[in-house]
């Protein structure tokens, strides 16, 4: 199973459609979503596209009940407080905004860990648990919106960037 992961879109909404568009041309149809959707709106271009989405509320989240309320709106999208906990095919994965906010071992109980925040692309691992960051959707700090997918039976990470001239901030 493919999944997209993506965190801090910020309401940037042509940033959030393109971004599923490559989901899409990549056979990815699921997304785990580390939060700082801003505003319901954000939601829009996963219902416009079909693309069920997990995901947990961040620190920017201005509207929660309306961007629950939006999820509602949409088939297969659901939003939870962070962290959030879930077993995808044999995998324990653990969605949450900011990484600092758990404990080491609660992180280290889980294979697989998404998380935003800090707007950067990162991976790495720690005994057996993936630990993926997929950067800034929305591209407002580094100039480029980010995501990423994951390979769940490889625990493979590609990292996927906008880097056209439109995406420029």
């Amino acid at each position: 199973m493919r999944i997209g992961l993506m965190a801090d879109t910020h309401d940037r909404v042509p940033a959030i459609d393109a971004l599923l568009r490559e989901f899409l041309k990549r056979d990815v149809t699921f997304v785990l979503h580390a939060g700082d959707y801003c505003s319901p709106f954000s939601l829009k271009p996963f219902q416009d596209h079909g693309v069920a989405m997990a995901g947990v509320f961040g620190r920017n989240d201005g509207d929660p009940e309306g961007i629950r309320a939006a999820a509602a709106q949409g088939m297969g999208q659901e939003l939870f407080e962070s962290p959030h906990g879930m077993t995808l095919q044999e995998h324990k994965v653990l969605v949450l905004h900011d990484i600092g906010e758990v404990v080491e071992r609660s992180v280290m109980a889980h294979s697989v860990v998404v998380h935003g925040h800090t707007h950067l692309q990162e991976m790495k691992v720690r005994d057996n648990t993936l630990i993926v960051n997929p950067g800034e959707a929305c591209g407002w700090l580094y100039g480029a919106p980010s995501a990423a997918i994951l390979d769940l039976a490889t625990k493979q990470v590609e990292f996927i960037k906008l880097d056209g001239p439109e995406w420029k901030t």
